[in-house]
């Protein structure tokens, strides 16, 4: 499982009932089901992914979040997670809004797209880069929100969100002291832990 995804788990608590956004194959859903018996959603709009959440035995919906999340109640979850999908969305900061009317506790994973490999990339070569990390090009990439660290703490001043706990994914899938300590430049994937002041 991804490093993003496991450190979520601490953050949520045994018996949760956990709305989980572009809940992809299902994986988280099913390890919180399996480890601490949290009482879980996915959303999904991949027919594939669906399937496999199905497999997992994981309930899932089909449901594309940029129609909104308007089918649920105020406070029906204890916490809403949605992973790697922020950036994807037409209105991130619409979806954050939900989240955090449905959800009493809200976790949101991104790439960091300030990260110093992306910065290097573009400057030396004045292209977008393709990488692991990123593997798409600029033509087909389903990211259309590129954010950074410092973009999201903005947006969390903004919105009046408050931030919880925040962990940062460095290089090669793992914690390190200089991506805890500059995050914007070394993070490779932000993970947030946050909440309605």
């Amino acid at each position: 499982m991804r490093l993003d995804l496991q450190l979520i788990q601490p953050w949520i608590k045994e018996g949760s009932r956990v709305l989980d956004l572009g809940c992809g194959d299902g994986t988280l859903l099913h390890t919180l089901q399996n480890n601490i018996n949290t009482h879980g959603l996915g959303i999904e709009i991949d027919p594939d992914q669906i399937t496999r959440c199905i497999t997992l035995g994981v309930n899932v919906v089909e449901q594309d979040l940029n129609s909104g999340l308007s089918n649920f109640e105020d406070n029906s979850f204890d916490v809403v997670v949605m992973a790697q999908a922020l950036q994807t969305l037409r209105h991130p900061h619409e979806v954050l809004e939900e989240m955090l009317r449905i959800g009493r506790e809200c976790i949101v994973t991104f790439p960091n797209f300030g990260n110093w490999r992306c910065r290097w990339h573009l400057g030396q070569h004045g292209r977008m880069p393709v990488s692991k990390f990123m593997p798409y090009t600029w033509y087909d990439t389903p990211n259309i929100h590129f954010c950074t660290v410092k973009d999201f703490d903005a947006l969390c001043q903004k919105m009046a969100i408050k931030v919880l706990d925040r962990a940062v994914v460095g290089a090669n899938n793992r914690q390190s002291r200089i991506a805890q300590t500059w995050p914007n430049l070394f993070g490779v994937t932000a993970v947030y832990h946050i909440s309605s002041r």
